[in-house]
């Protein structure tokens, strides 16, 4: 199978292209825009392997994207390239509704022309899996679950500009015919993870005797799955999913955002014991709260276990423990990050955001 990944230097879609390529047959291109959490880094160990490409593109230039579909010549895409911060989201939305929204919107077009050219029994196989989140669906109270037929609700313009691409993807299928698959997932952790999002950046200042940050009272909840789990899913998905229809993707794995934290500093206490920082819960420091924060997602997983019979290998517990081993023993990733692009400052408290011209990723 030879898929074309957008977004595949970013966290979840090198390790797609890591596992697609090294242990499941797949051949990939992987066409990324290089945005400031892009990281070819992510790839090296499939550096130089046969079924692996790189291309450098933007998925809002059509022309790039259809010369790329017609010399690739994929069996699918898998659609991930996005931004993806709720925080800078807030800060500057436009590269939000441009990446995500209008680039969704072109890469559909341009797939959808190469797949009405492909011979009748390619294009009966050929498949659009778009990637998107579960923060579509707002924000949950204390009980329930998200499921495929949750009712849309954004708070966001992240997760606003992710349902807006969702629609279009559904759109295209139901409009044109394109054979779309999408899938909704929960928050992914694990190596190779830009230094903004909660669990890395708690392991980096945890490991430099800094304050950690807890938004407001640290009860908000989040489900967990570990990206690795992820990326098969996804395989599992693109190969066998039905066209036409969503998936939820989670780890059943619900945490408060302090407990994620808390767990992660008994990590740091155990793995570095002549650490000058323990206990490193002593660095947790509660801060004023995002704006518009949900409250709680937990996903669904019960038609993906039944039709795909996929589950999630790791738990919180597994994932969080090879995740905090993976930062101690590989600075040569994060230490270029940390130094040079960014270094955990607070990031989404509005008071930045200038419409078009205040646009963190271009």
């Amino acid at each position: 199978m030879k898929v074309l990944v957008t977004g595949g230097a970013g966290f979840i879609g090198s390790a797609v292209c890591r596992l697609f390529v090294a242990e499941l047959g797949a051949t990939v291109l992987n066409l990324d825009k290089l945005t400031y959490a892009a990281n070819l880094a992510s790839l090296q160990a499939i550096e130089g392997h046969k079924r692996y490409a790189f291309r450098r593109a933007d998925i809002c230039d059509r022309n790039a994207v259809a010369e790329t579909l017609q010399e690739f010549e994929p069996d699918a895409v898998l659609h991930l390239a996005a931004e993806s911060h709720v925080d800078r989201s807030i800060d500057g939305p436009a590269a939000f509704i441009r990446t995500n929204i209008e680039g969704t919107y072109i890469l559909l077009e341009a797939v959808l022309e190469y797949w009405r050219r492909l011979p009748a029994n390619r294009a009966e196989r050929f498949r659009f899996h778009h990637v998107s989140t579960d923060e579509v669906f707002g924000s949950l109270g204390p009980v329930g679950k998200f499921t495929e037929a949750t009712a849309y609700r954004p708070n966001s313009p992240y997760s606003a500009s992710k349902a807006a691409s969702d629609h279009l993807v559904r759109a295209w299928h139901e409009t044109f015919g394109l054979p779309t698959v999408i899938s909704n997932c929960s928050n992914n952790y694990g190596p190779y993870h830009f230094p903004e999002k909660l669990i890395p950046l708690a392991v980096l200042k945890g490991l430099h005797g800094e304050a950690i940050p807890v938004y407001g009272e640290g009860d908000n909840v989040r489900d967990w799955v570990y990206v690795d789990d992820h990326a098969r899913a996804l395989f599992g998905i693109l190969n066998e999913g039905t066209v036409g229809e969503c998936y939820n993707v989670g780890g059943d794995a619900e945490r408060t955002n302090l407990d994620a934290v808390t767990a992660i500093c008994r990590l740091l206490d155990e793995m570095l014991p002549g650490s000058a920082n323990r206990p490193h819960e002593q660095l947790i420091t509660f801060v004023a709260d995002r704006p518009g924060h949900d409250r709680r997602y937990a996903m669904d997983i019960t038609k993906i276990g039944r039709e795909l019979r996929w589950a999630p290998r790791d738990t919180f517990d597994s994932g969080l423990r090879k995740t905090v081993a993976w930062f101690l023993a590989n600075r040569w990733w994060w230490e270029p990050i940390w130094a040079r692009r960014y270094r955990g400052e607070r990031l989404g408290t509005a008071a930045g955001n200038q419409s078009e011209g205040s646009a963190l990723c271009v």
